[in-house]
Parts: structure tokens; sequence; C-alpha cells
């Protein structure tokens, strides 16, 4: 059963829409831009992709690789390690998280001093630990789109971000876009 697809798929295109402020501000005002953002991400992409998810992970297809004890630890610290990210992301933002706006400054404090997009990192070990926890076809086809919309979300993102604040792109080349740089300073 794939349907799975069709929820995902429009929830992540809803949730790309939702990246271009900039746009729907210039078009429908500070506030109906806010609004369309908050509508295409909260509202539509987020529950259409969670329902998606949701479908494939119940759904029974083969395994792509047999679960096990070592497989069911690291998905739980890979789903933790997820939930920490997110949580401590939305927080540092606060509601620009979910209600963009062409006033928002730059946030470089707290997680995102060292990443520029904690929020989708932590969605990237999230589908990383639903494939180790539940390894099948349909998780991973799922999980594998997942990933690979958060990149283009992100790049989507930033592109908007540079026509609203200019000191993003100094901002951009110091910080790393989802994992922290492992250095000695």
């Amino acid at each position: 059963m794939i349907l799975f697809i069709v929820p995902l798929l429009i929830g992540f295109a809803l949730n790309l829409a939702s990246a271009f402020t900039t746009k729907y501000t210039r078009i429908l005002g500070e506030r109906g831009g806010r609004i369309a953002s908050f509508v295409l991400r909260v509202i539509l992409g987020i529950p259409l992709w969670v329902l998606g998810l949701s479908i494939a992970i119940t759904s029974s297809s083969p395994f792509v690789f047999p679960p096990g004890l070592v497989t069911d630890l690291l998905g739980r610290l890979l789903g933790l390690l997820s939930s920490v990210l997110v949580i401590w992301g939305l927080l540092s933002l606060g509601i620009p998280a979910a209600i963009p706006s062409l006033r928002d400054a730059v946030v470089r404090q707290s997680i995102y001093s060292r990443i520029r997009h904690p929020i989708y990192s932590g969605a990237i070990l999230g589908f990383t630990a639903v494939i180790l926890l539940k390894p099948t076809s349909m998780v991973v086809v799922a999980s594998a789109l997942g990933i690979l919309w958060l990149i283009i979300q992100a790049r989507c993102e930033e592109v908007d971000l540079l026509q609203r604040s200019p000191d993003y792109q100094e901002y951009m080349e110091q910080v790393p876009r989802f994992f922290p740089r492992i250095h000695k300073q």
C-alpha cells in the first residue's frame, strides 16, 4: 500500500511553499504573508506529511534489514537526540518558527550559534531513527524523501532569509547548515 506517498508529498510541497515569506509579504502585506506561511506550514503541511509518515509506519511492507537490539537502541538514542534538537531550536526561535516576518532578526545565540537549522537537523535524525526502529521499505522510502525534502526546504528558506536579512550571508559563512563542525579552536 503506497497511499502514504500522497499526503507525504503534498505535505512536503506545502511546507516547502511556506519558505517564501518575503514573496507572500510583497503580495499580501506583512500580516497576509505571515498568515500564508503559517497556514502552509502549520495548518496544512506538517499535518499532511505526518499523516503520510504515520501511514508508512503502520503499513505492512518487507524489512530492508532485520531489526535488532542494536538498531532499536540506536534508533531510540537518535529519536531522543532528535527531540532535544527540535525542542531546543523551537524554544530558541520562539514565535518566528511558526509565523515568520520580514522584521525577524537572524538568531545567532543558543543552538543557532552552532547550527543554522537545528530543527531540521533534529528532523533528519528523527527520520533516521524511524528507519532504525521500523526498517520496512515504506518507512525507508518515506524517511529518505523526508530527508531530501529537509535539505531542499533549508536551501529555499536560506534564499528567502538572504532577501530579508543582509547579514544572513555572513551567518551562513560562519555557521554550518545541519551539523556542527568538530575541530579544535
